[in-house]
C-alpha cells in the first residue's frame, strides 16, 4: 500500500514539493511517519490512547528534523472540522477505519473538505465483494456461504467490522466531490498468513507479486483489502 500511495503522490504533485498531509486514525503512526520522513508536514489524528502512546514514542525516536514535521492531536476523524479549516491540506490518509464506523458518508465528507483542490484522498476499506474468501481458503465452508450475502464480519481481532462494496464507494466519493481516480487490491495473496508468521527470505518477490496482482484485473477484485484514491475537483 506505501508503494501505491507513493506511486499517486508522484504522479500527482511536483518532485520536492512538500505536501500538507492528514493522517486520521493513524494508528501507531507507521504511514504519518513515513511521510515525515520524506519532508512532508504531517499531522496525524487518532482517538486511542494506546495508539497515540505508541505513535509519540515512535517519533520520539526520530531526528529533530523529522519531529519538527510532525504532529500528533487526540480526536475522532469524525470531527476534522472542529480542528481544521476546509482545504487545509494537499493528501488526507483514512486507512483501517470505515470498517469500524457504521454510517461512514458523513465521515468521508467531512474529509473530502479537508482538501485543497486536486488534493488527493487515500482510502483502505475491507473488501466487502470478497469477504468470503478469507474463510473459503481456510476450510470455512459455512464462513464462506455466509460472506457471499453479508457486509460484516468479524476480524482477526475478535472485533465486529463492517466491509464497503466498491461500487457503493465510488458513487460517495464521486458525491462528495473526490471522485475516484484509481484503485488498487491489497493483500490478494498474503491474506490467509498467520498471525505473526515468519518473514520469508524472498520478501521482496512477494512484494512485487503482491504489487502486481493489486493493479491487475481480475486479481485486485477479490483482495481481502482495496485501496481507494479520489481526488478533489
Amino acid at each position: 500500500m506505501a508503494r501505491q500511495l507513493e506511486e499517486q503522490i508522484v504522479g500527482r504533485f511536483p518532485v520536492g514539493r512538500r505536501l500538507r498531509v492528514l493522517d486520521v486514525g493513524m494508528g501507531q503512526g507507521t504511514q504519518a511517519l513515513r511521510l515525515a520522513r520524506a519532508g512532508h508536514e504531517v499531522t496525524g489524528l487518532e482517538r486511542e490512547a494506546t495508539m497515540i502512546a505508541a505513535a509519540r514514542k515512535a517519533l520520539a525516536g526520530e531526528p529533530e528534523g523529522i519531529r519538527e514535521r510532525m504532529r500528533i492531536i487526540e480526536g475522532d476523524g469524525r470531527d476534522t472540522g472542529v480542528h481544521f479549516l476546509p482545504g487545509s491540506f494537499d493528501v488526507v490518509l483514512c486507512h483501517g477505519v470505515l470498517m469500524y464506523v457504521e454510517e461512514p458518508d458523513a465521515l468521508l465528507a467531512g474529509l473530502a473538505r479537508m482538501l485543497a483542490p486536486g488534493g488527493l484522498l487515500s482510502l483502505l476499506v475491507r473488501n466487502g465483494d470478497a469477504l468470503a474468501m478469507r474463510p473459503g481458503l481456510s476450510g470455512d465452508w459455512a464462513g464462506a456461504l455466509a460472506g457471499f450475502d453479508s457486509v460484516t464480519y468479524r476480524n482477526r481481532l475478535g472485533l465486529d467490522a463492517r466491509a464497503d462494496r466498491l461500487k457503493t464507494l465510488t458513487a460517495t466519493l464521486a458525491g462528495i466531490g473526490a471522485p475516484l481516480h484509481t484503485w488498487y487490491g491489497v493483500r490478494v495473496f498474503t491474506d490467509t498468513a498467520a498471525d505473526g508468521a515468519q518473514v520469508p527470505d524472498d520478501l521482496e518477490t512477494l512484494l512485487a507479486v503482491e504489487e502486481r496482482a493489486g493493479r491487475t484485473d481480475p486479481y485486485r477484485a477479490v483482495a481481502a483489502l482495496l485501496h481507494l484514491c479520489g481526488v478533489r475537483g
